[in-house]
């Protein structure tokens, strides 16, 4: 029986993955173009699978295991017979990920998955050259970071047969791996949670813009409120329990004053014109040589852990 996982391009998203399919079970083997990028990456794999074995997710034995499933390649090709699934992660240019996909297409069997971890294009975009099986090529987007968030976003291409992506799906949402897979049936710009997230930017971007609330007290509030609650209270759910008829009403008077833009909002051109596009240049919305975005990430990545393990322990 197949059962190897292969993950090309050997980044931060690629060895978050590998981490998953080890731990899934699944020989996993990190492909990059350069051998020690590669073994760089599956180096980096095993380190997220330690770290979530130290934080209790995972048993010292199942770390173990996982550890000796990976592995690390120059060429997909060496795998194709026992491939089981592909998963692609290289970075975010169309070209480069129809070339791959293309050459992928070529050399997997029929039966193997050839998936996309891409957040922002689309998968029916990024299979356009695939002339063989395009019916097997599914997006599966990992949200960073990769081997921590439990989503993945399953999206159905134009030309993908919806019961591969179905499988891919159960795969994915076996225990082992530590994810809660969801199918998006449409092949839309942001898929569906970053659909979401873009709505909750849009409006806290417009609170700040028309002068409402101040950025530290917009972030207050979504941390402190929704965003509390969101790990096991979704806003569907919300609708329910708070009635419909209530929310419909909520709606007739809170809609008509919440921005509905199409374009970029002008505080973003503001900033990007001053030069000043967030941490990578240390000024954006916040003065980043105030705020420290290390004790922030540290502080993102242990709370995920903590939310993770109360969940654990509450299904």
């Amino acid at each position: 029986m197949k059962n190897t996982v292969v993950v090309v391009g050997s980044g931060l998203m690629g060895s978050g993955i590998a981490a998953c399919a080890a731990l899934a079970g699944h020989k996993t083997v990190l492909i990059d173009l350069n051998a020690e990028n590669a073994a760089r990456g599956a180096s980096n794999a095993a380190k997220n699978v330690d770290e979530l074995v130290e934080n209790e997710l995972y048993t010292p034995e199942e770390g173990a295991a996982a550890k000796a499933l990976l592995a690390s390649g120059t060429d997909y090709a060496d795998f194709r017979d026992e491939a089981c699934l592909v998963i692609e992660a290289i970075f975010e240019n169309l070209e480069a990920k129809q070339k791959l996909f293309a050459a992928m297409d070529e050399v997997f069997p029929a039966d193997v998955p050839i998936c996309s971890n891409t957040s922002g294009l689309r998968i029916t975009d990024i299979s356009a050259l695939c002339h063989v099986h395009p019916e097997r090529t599914v997006t599966t987007h990992f949200w960073f970071p990769g081997h921590l968030v439990p989503l993945v976003e399953v999206v159905v291409g134009d030309r993908t047969d919806i019961e591969v992506a179905k499988a891919v799906k159960e795969e994915l949402n076996r225990p082992a791996w530590g994810k809660s897979a969801v199918l998006v049936k449409q092949d839309l710009p942001g898929q569906l949670a970053n659909r979401i997230l873009q709505a909750v930017i849009r409006e806290a971007v417009n609170i700040v813009e028309i002068g409402l609330a101040d950025p530290e007290d917009v972030d207050t509030a979504v941390k402190a409120g929704m965003g509390i609650r969101f790990p096991v209270w979704g806003p569907l759910e919300h609708i329910d329990a708070a009635s419909l008829d209530l929310c419909q009403n909520v709606q007739r008077t809170v809609l008509p004053g919440i921005s509905n833009r199409t374009d970029p909002s002008p505080v973003f051109a503001e900033h990007v014109d001053k030069g000043e596009l967030g941490y990578k240049t240390r000024k954006g919305i916040y003065d980043w040589n105030v705020k420290d975005m290390d004790a922030l990430a540290k502080k993102r990545n242990d709370f995920i852990i903590y939310a993770r393990k109360f969940l654990k322990t509450h299904e």
